[in-house]
């Protein structure tokens, strides 16, 4: 369990932002579900997903998450596990294959998730993208809620990973703009 807890260059929950955060949403809260349930809901809500407003700024580190309140998928689940582990709750990433042709015809890419562990539940995944007409991710333990269900050709990534994928991290760290990622996703066959 201690390999998802751990700090790390992207996971950067030692950042004093981060830190401040993370207190904050854990105050009051009566035990680790409420402060998971708040610190997804301040990635799903208060942080904008680069795609749905096409941001022309690629963040990757939790810290750039939380600083700029933008972030693909990939560095939302960054700044939700930096979150949870800075409230001493373990939390993984996992990915979605999924078809993204809402950006371009015919391409898949992967898409970000996290799993939290949650002591009355176990561990549980969820996804904070960030909600639109269409899409609506809920914190419901232990029912899963996601963003997206899964269509001919699309499949989940089962792995509970203490780290984020290479391919996501060398893809947020080389396309910086909105039209950029658009036509590089990170993939996974």
């Amino acid at each position: 369990m201690k390999a998802y807890l751990e700090a790390s260059e992207i996971i950067d929950y030692h950042d004093s932002a981060i830190q401040a955060l993370a207190k904050q949403l854990a105050h009051n809260t009566k035990d680790d579900i409420e402060t998971a349930k708040n610190c997804f809901e301040f990635v799903r809500d208060e942080i904008r997903h680069s795609g749905d407003y096409q941001d022309d700024i690629t963040t990757c580190k939790a810290s750039e998450v939380l600083k700029y309140k933008t972030g693909w998928c990939y560095a939302k689940s960054h700044l939700l596990a930096a979150l949870l582990r800075a409230n001493g709750i373990p939390a993984g990433f996992t990915y979605q294959r999924l078809s993204c042709s809402e950006y371009q015809k015919d391409i898949y890419c992967l898409h970000g998730l996290n799993w939290i562990y949650l002591k009355k539940h176990g561990w549980y995944r969820v996804d904070a993208r960030g909600n639109k007409e269409g899409v609506d991710a809920q914190f419901t333990p232990p029912v899963e809620k996601l963003a997206f269900a899964l269509g001919a050709d699309e499949y989940d990534l089962v792995d509970n990973l203490t780290k984020p994928l290479d391919v996501v991290i060398e893809t947020l760290r080389k396309y910086k703009s909105y039209d950029e990622m658009i036509c590089h996703f990170p993939d996974y066959h």
